[in-house]
């Protein structure tokens, strides 16, 4: 049974690989229940395509075709997240080409609005989403390649976003999470440097 210990100690494999039809360059994938049926779901940035696509789970791990939404030039990064408090996942995405960021909101069964973009910096590659400001709305944190900065989009409800703050980073900041790193009840955010090899905390304070 799965979580026994019989199962913990087997010998796992793998069946024979299923693919699954995408856009032109595939960047990178999320997997979350998208429609509220109790199953994963995938969400992939298709890079070349300019789009996102939803391959919706239609049991037994198999997934259909999937259902694509325009996005804009180069889409990097596809995090999903509650953004409008409606209890569904919401799409984030990173426009690496176009710099700003798009924000796909659930509208039930799987189905998602056209984006809402954000200006953001030059490449924008990642991002995070958590409540920065303590009112139970989350906000996007998003570190830009190419500027060396990090941007605070603050949740000014029904999923939209303010203007952003700006914060800057070491060189190519390539990867960004958050975090209450010194235990003060407020996320912090650490961001990854690629170019100067190193990371940069920034603590949370009111």
């Amino acid at each position: 049974m799965y979580g026994s210990a019989e199962c913990s100690q087997c010998n796992t494999t793998f069946t024979g690989k299923t693919t699954y039809s995408t856009g032109s360059k595939p960047r990178s994938l999320n997997a979350v229940d998208v429609n509220g049926d109790g199953k994963l779901d995938i969400i992939v940035a298709n890079y070349g395509s300019n789009n996102v696509g939803v391959l919706l789970n239609i049991g037994n791990g198999s997934f259909a075709a999937q259902t694509t939404y325009p996005a804009g030039t180069g889409p990097a990064f596809v995090p999903a997240a509650d953004v409008d408090g409606d209890g569904k996942p919401d799409i984030i995405v990173t426009n690496y080409g176009s710099k700003n960021i798009g924000v796909l909101l659930n509208t039930g069964n799987g189905t998602f609005a056209a984006q809402a973009t954000y200006p953001a910096g030059t490449s924008p590659v990642a991002v995070a989403a958590t409540d920065v400001n303590g009112d139970n709305k989350l906000d996007i944190i998003v570190v830009n390649r190419f500027s060396n900065n990090v941007n605070v989009l603050l949740n000014i409800g029904n999923g939209a976003f303010a203007a952003q703050a700006t914060y800057s980073t070491g060189s190519g900041p390539f990867f960004v999470a958050a975090a209450d790193v010194n235990g003060d009840g407020k996320p912090d955010i650490i961001v990854a440097n690629y170019g100067s090899n190193n990371i940069a905390v920034f603590l949370g304070y009111c």
